[in-house]
């Protein structure tokens, strides 16, 4: 796989100048419980990036629940840990899968080339006995040069035009119940966007692990390679190992809605749909 990287093969490369390893964990509704555990111990050498700090932007009305970070922001906080265009960048959270891959997709979006998720997270790492550090390693600042990849991001108006002309696919990778409106734990307002099929992201792992190309493109064998889609959750997050999904089983043209459901409802004319299309 392109985007995953073992345990083994991660240990194997621990002592490389020219790798970072990113501590991505973070507990929604304890904002503090990622930097606290990244503090307790870590992969050796791992620098910590909060979601909520380092990967999201503040809330205002629009832009959803975690909107992506400022673009200067981000790069600075990359050159702040050494990192570079020419980093190898391996993310990691607590084996969630989510939190490591909203970096990845981030450093995509920037134009980042090589950049790769812990398969299972630091829970395979610790269960292996493999070795942890309490030391909060610096690095020398770097520069970091941007490149947007503007073709990974839709943007409300795109969702909008995807609902109206029906002409693009939108996946919504919630949990079915949030979907369907069944419930709805964390936005003011239940249901799914207009149009949207539901493939809850979690599918797409086993046992903690990101489930081969070949069992991704099962789980989405209903479209074509080349079909234009889009894909959502709540806030952007939870989306993106669908995303990653895709990609791993050969689709060529996704895009993320970052500021997905929350942002969707943050507008009072939009529709949403309750029960199954």
């Amino acid at each position: 796989m392109k985007t995953i990287i073992s345990k083994d093969k991660l240990y194997a490369h621990l002592n490389d100048e020219s790798l970072r390893i990113v501590d991505c964990r973070f507990q929604l509704g304890n904002p503090q419980f990622g930097e606290s555990q990244y503090i307790e111990s870590h992969i050796p050498g791992a620098v910590y990036f909060d979601l909520e700090k380092d990967l999201s932007d503040e809330v205002t009305k629009h832009g959803g629940r975690h909107p992506l970070p400022k673009i200067e922001d981000f790069q600075r906080k990359l050159e702040e840990v050494g990192i570079s265009t020419q980093t190898k960048v391996v993310a990691y959270d607590g084996g969630e899968g989510s939190f490591a891959a909203r970096l990845w997709w981030l450093l995509k979006y920037v134009g980042h080339e090589e950049v790769y998720i812990l398969d299972g997270g630091i829970k395979e790492w610790q269960a292996s006995a493999l070795p942890v550090s309490t030391e909060v390693p610096t690095y020398s600042q770097s520069e970091y040069r941007i490149e947007l990849q503007d073709d990974m991001l839709a943007t409300v108006e795109n969702v909008r035009q995807a609902v109206k002309d029906r002409t693009v696919t939108l996946i919504d990778s919630r949990a079915s119940n949030r979907y369907l409106g069944v419930e709805e734990p964390i936005d003011k307002i239940g249901g799914h966007i207009p149009t949207a099929i539901n493939k809850d992201w979690v599918e797409g792992f086993q046992d903690g692990h990101f489930k081969t190309p070949s069992e991704q493109a099962e789980r989405f064998q209903e479209f074509s390679k080349d079909e234009p889609i889009i894909v959502y959750c709540g806030s952007g997050v939870t989306a993106t190992p669908n995303y990653i999904a895709l990609k791993e089983a050969g689709y060529t043209n996704i895009k993320l809605y970052a500021g997905s459901y929350s942002d969707w409802i943050s507008y009072d004319e939009h529709e949403v749909e309750i029960g199954r299309n």
